[in-house]
Formats: C-alpha cells, sequence, structure tokens
C-alpha cells in the first residue's frame, strides 16, 4: 500500500506563517528583560476586570454566550451603533479575517499598503484571493492615491490601518474622505482601528465618523491594546446591517469566550482609568520619539503606542544588540524594527541602546 500526504488546498503552498513578537527570557545572569515586540499593554488588567475573570471562570464547564449580548449591549451603548451594525470576533485580526471570507474568494482581490499589518497577506491568500499591496510614501504613510488607482473591478475589499502597524502612521481626514469618495461603493473600505485610543492628532477621524453616512465602510476596533485584554482575544466591527450579518454568518460559533467578554464589559466601564493609563503611556510615547530625534534618528510621527525605525540591512543587528541590553524589539528583516512603548525602565533601555547602536553606525 503506497503512503500519499492527504491532498491540502494548493493557496497554502506560499502563505507564510504569522510570526508573533519574540518573549522576553532573560538567562539567570542576564539584564532584566523587557519585551517591546507586540505592543502589548504594560499594565495589568483594568479595575474589575480581574474579578469578572474569577467569576467567568467557575463556568468553564459551559460554552459561552455566543451572541456576546451581554457585551454588544454595552458596545452599542458606548458607541452609539444599533445593535444590527456590531460584530464580535477573536481580536480584531479575527473578524478582519470574518470580512475577508464574506467578501472575497479566488480570482478577487484585497488591498492595503505596504508595509502594513503582516496579518493582511495571511488572512488573504487563506480565502483564495489575490493580495494588492501598495507601497507607502517615502515618509511611511499610506498612499491612498496609488490605492485608490489601484482599484479594479476584482478589488472587494480594502484595508486602511489608521494609525498604520508597524509605521504609526496616519492618514487624516480630507485625505481619507476624498479616498473614500474615489471607491465603488461596492468595494468595502476596513478603516482598521486597533490603535484608536492613542491618537492625538485632532486631523485624524474617527473611522465611526465616516461609517455612519458610508454603507461600504467597516471599523475595527479591538481590546487587545489601549484595554490590555491581548491575551483574551476579542475584538469587534461596526458596520452596517449587510456587512456586520455576514460578520456573524462568518464567525466560529462560541469563538469569544465568556471570560473574554465579561472583561471588555468590564473594561469598557473603567473609563477614567483607561483614558489615564493611555494617557501615560502617549507621554511616554512622546519621549521616546523625541529622545531618537534628539540621538539623530529619522523617525516617522506616531500615534499609535509603539514607533518605527527604517535601518534597512542593519534590521537584525539592531534588533540583537537591544536583545543583548535586556529589551526586545519586532524585527522585519531588511526593513526595520517596530519598538512598543512600554514601561519607563524599558524604555530607558531601549533609548540608551539606540544611542549607543547609533554611536557605532
Amino acid at each position: 500500500m503506497s503512503e500519499t500526504s492527504p491532498k491540502l488546498r494548493a493557496e497554502l503552498d506560499g502563505i507564510p506563517t504569522y510570526k508573533p513578537g519574540k518573549p522576553a527570557a532573560a538567562g539567570a545572569d542576564g539584564p532584566t528583560a523587557f519585551k517591546l515586540s507586540s505592543n502589548e499593554n504594560p499594565y495589568p488588567p483594568l479595575p474589575g476586570v480581574m474579578e469578572s475573570a474569577v467569576a467567568a471562570a467557575s463556568a468553564f464547564n459551559r460554552y459561552p454566550d455566543m451572541a456576546c449580548t451581554g457585551l454588544m449591549n454595552e458596545l452599542s451603548d458606548r458607541f452609539g451603533v444599533p445593535l444590527s451594525h456590531l460584530a464580535t470576533g477573536t481580536g480584531s485580526v479575527g473578524v478582519a479575517q470574518q470580512l475577508i471570507q464574506a467578501t472575497a474568494g479566488p480570482g478577487d482581490e484585497v488591498m492595503y499598503a505596504w508595509r502594513s499589518f503582516e496579518a493582511y497577506p495571511i488572512i488573504t491568500r487563506i480565502s483564495g484571493a489575490t493580495p494588492i499591496q501598495v507601497p507607502l510614501t517615502a515618509g511611511d504613510v499610506h498612499d491612498l492615491d496609488a490605492m485608490a488607482d489601484a482599484v479594479n473591478d476584482r478589488t472587494r475589499l480594502i484595508f486602511v490601518c489608521n494609525p498604520n502597524n508597524p509605521t504609526g502612521t496616519v492618514v487624516h481626514r480630507e485625505e481619507l474622505e476624498r479616498f473614500l469618495d474615489r471607491v465603488p461603493s461596492d468595494v468595502l473600505v476596513v478603516l482598521d482601528e486597533a490603535y484608536r485610543e492613542f491618537i492625538r492628532d485632532t486631523d485624524v477621524p474617527d473611522g465611526l465618523e465616516l461609517y455612519r453616512s458610508r454603507p461600504n465602510v467597516a471599523v475595527l476596533r479591538t481590546f487587545s491594546k489601549a484595554y490590555g485584554l491581548a491575551g483574551l482575544r476579542v475584538g469587534f466591527a461596526v458596520a452596517h446591517e449587510p456587512v456586520a450579518a455576514a460578520l456573524r454568518k462568518t464567525a466560529v460559533p462560541f469563538g469569544v469566550s465568556q471570560l473574554a467578554q465579561d472583561a471588555a464589559v468590564a473594561s469598557l466601564r473603567a473609563e477614567d482609568e483607561l483614558l489615564g493609563r493611555v494617557g501615560s503611556l502617549v507621554s511616554e510615547r512622546n519621549r521616546v520619539y523625541e529622545g531618537l530625534l534628539k540621538q539623530g534618528w529619522t523617525v516617522p510621527p506616531t500615534q499609535a503606542n509603539f514607533v518605527w525605525l527604517r535601518l534597512g540591512e542593519r534590521t537584525v543587528d539592531f534588533a540583537t544588540a537591544c536583545e543583548g541590553a535586556g529589551v526586545i524589539v519586532r524585527p522585519f528583516p531588511g526593513e526595520g524594527v517596530r519598538v512598543t512603548v512600554g514601561e519607563c525602565e524599558a524604555n530607558d533601555v531601549f533609548l540608551h541602546t539606540a544611542e549607543a547602536f547609533r554611536a557605532e553606525m
């Protein structure tokens, strides 16, 4: 009897595996290690979250509420949107994959800037659709004019990551509205706002303002970043009813655990504490950004909880130097490094390492 492997989809052959940020693991005699590679929130859960998690843990023998009723009601009240315009998923990336499944398949195109969130090409190819990558401008910003020019009759979905991951750059209201005016009404534009809470640039529009009058606009949000629930995997989309209904159809049944649902509700109710923590991270972000500029680095303005350094062929060397000093950053070989804004001590170690590395360049 001949041995053969099960037949798998040919589309999987060229799909890279998503690479998470490297964990911090200092040796016994090494420096204290700080993980600045995954854009995580360095603060512990918000008040009330642990209590809700412990309560939910007592019912792990039961399935979660598949409709996420409590969370959906809380989101509807918090953002002033109809329940029928909401859908939840396993982080914003999970909802993004559901959006592609609902809109695109073989022969269709999904467009996004590049470099942008590294999951976009993966989840696009999994669906069998063709990824269309439009290079960022010289300033590492979305080239919305070029993206609009690239739209054709095969385009089904466009991601606009704002702020963009990994560069932290943003697109402003006027240019985004001009872009949306050029996109055909039957093409879905997804405003990925995973880092929305960190924005302080008043010219950056809230995607929810744009979605209300544009049926082909959907907004992605997450509890992983500002809310500090990265380990619980819960995100959501706000979209007009046909799109939101399609998202609920493509969702993995019971994908969002009850613990995650209850923790997200508790986090939404801790708004004052959230704003204080985000404000502290923004202050640290500004300190790190200004510190890098003083050292002579070219750093694009960032509105996220991270900074981006284009290092080209020196990228891996820089990441290695940081690891040796006790901070783990996220390298994109041949391009640059993304560095999360963490606790003050971690940021100090990073700035010191960056200064020493630049002195040797």
